[in-house]
């Protein structure tokens, strides 16, 4: 067998034949190819012409899957062709992205091995720099991502999520059913769900019933502009964080006034105490239900505190029906009301303010678990990959792992 009839089996690229395969050096092959189509094709719309304008100068590279330790350079002179809407372009290539230097197997190999592991190991293996995988995974989304992930929308999820320090968010959308993230982009204020609702269209928007999200006035706003027919779902989640951190504020004046006591032992004691009272009590170590115990002995503002996160905690927990929910809800604010505890006079307020979209969450059985899940598979993701240089490479991330994109390795797909 020749070796351009070899490297035309092995190289397993759609459209081309292999006319000259050279070897440089001991790290690269040069495999020239050329395109088996007559017809030139618009590289951003599906217009193709027999005529062409003329013939590229120079030689366009594309990199290949590594044979080994070889890195593998397929080289190719393209035409170029004149169409009617975008003017003179270069024609599209069967087996690479427009404006890519990589083929479309190597691409989809990094854009997956970014969802699976880390920056170094995505470098070394692929031997490409951080920069570069972040554009590739910006391609193969544009290229892959589902375009009717808008459509039949019914119940969705809005959450914000930070890719980077010092406030870098994303917003994400998701659908509750589908189960997957349908929509990003960077920002977390009101206009940025716009944009996702003018993306969605009158006509689809109206056929949302139901948006799950946090106590945010930003999103809310949206909402009501956008959709004014869908219900506001709030999470109960948030609502039990904001008891915690009430629990918390609570804890932090107690710790402080021992401070200021001679005994800095009994500061000190009363320190490790935190996880005591924050964690579940299921879960808590030894050590730490010894600590709660001494807690309940002495009492105080501080045990009222947890006591009243843990009752409010118990009314989602998801053994009560919607009637008890309510009952339960009302008698909760209005023992937090009375309580004497400032954090917790505020943190009542605010369940009253919310309280017709918390119920409508448990009504409806809609809430931020699933968006709040994919949430935090996201941040594992940046914080395997430490950080991302842009907000569209994280974005492009994000819809890689958790969006409805089927991203093929190359050995999956049907041989050319």
């Amino acid at each position: 067998m020749r070796v351009t009839s070899a490297f035309n089996r092995l190289l397993g690229l759609s459209g081309i034949t292999v006319v000259d395969v050279s070897f440089v050096g001991t790290s690269a092959v040069y495999v020239d190819v050329a395109l088996r189509r007559r017809r030139l094709v618009c590289p951003l719309c599906p217009f193709s012409t027999r005529a062409r304008y003329d013939t590229r100068p120079v030689t366009s590279t594309w990199r290949h899957l590594d044979f080994g330790r070889w890195q593998v350079l397929v080289r190719a002179r393209l035409r170029r062709l004149t169409c009617p809407e975008h003017g003179v372009r270069v024609e599209a290539i069967p087996f690479a992205r427009t404006r890519s230097g990589f083929t479309r197997d190597f691409e989809d190999l990094v854009a997956y091995l970014a969802t699976k592991t880390d920056k170094t190991t995505i470098t070394r293996l692929s031997r490409v720099d951080w920069d570069t995988v972040g554009r590739i995974c910006e391609r193969v989304v544009a290229d892959g991502l589902d375009p009717t992930r808008l459509d039949g929308l019914v119940n969705i999820g809005v959450d914000e999520v930070s890719w980077r320090r010092h406030h870098n968010y994303l917003t994400l959308v998701a659908d509750h059913t589908g189960k997957k993230i349908v929509w990003g982009a960077p920002g977390k204020d009101t206009a940025t769900l716009d944009t996702f609702f003018a993306e969605l269209g009158d006509q689809r928007a109206a056929q949302v019933e139901a948006v799950s999200m946090d106590m945010g006035a930003a999103f809310n706003r949206s909402v009501r502009e956008n959709a004014p027919q869908a219900v506001i779902c709030i999470d109960p989640f948030h609502a039990v964080q904001l008891v915690t951190d009430a629990l918390d504020v609570v804890r932090r004046a107690a710790w402080n006034e021992l401070r200021a006591l001679p005994d800095q032992d009994a500061a000190k004691r009363f320190k490790g105490a935190r996880w005591a009272l924050l964690k579940r009590p299921e879960n808590l170590t030894d050590d730490q239900s010894a600590t709660l115990r001494r807690l309940r002995n002495r009492g105080g503002q501080v045990w009222r505190a947890y006591a009243l996160k843990e009752a409010f905690r118990a009314i989602f927990a998801g053994d009560l029906d919607p009637a008890s929910v309510v009952q339960l809800l009302d008698r909760w604010c209005s023992k937090a009301s009375r309580s004497r505890l400032d954090p917790f006079v505020k943190v009542a307020k605010t369940i009253r303010k919310f309280r017709e979209g918390i119920l409508a969450a448990i009504r409806l059985g809609v809430n931020n678990a699933r968006a709040e899940g994919l949430n935090n598979h996201v941040r594992l993701i940046t914080r395997r990959a430490y950080g991302f240089h842009s907000a569209e490479a994280a974005l492009a991330l994000v819809m890689l792992t958790c969006g409805p994109i089927e991203l093929q390795l190359p050995h999956e797909r049907a041989p050319a």
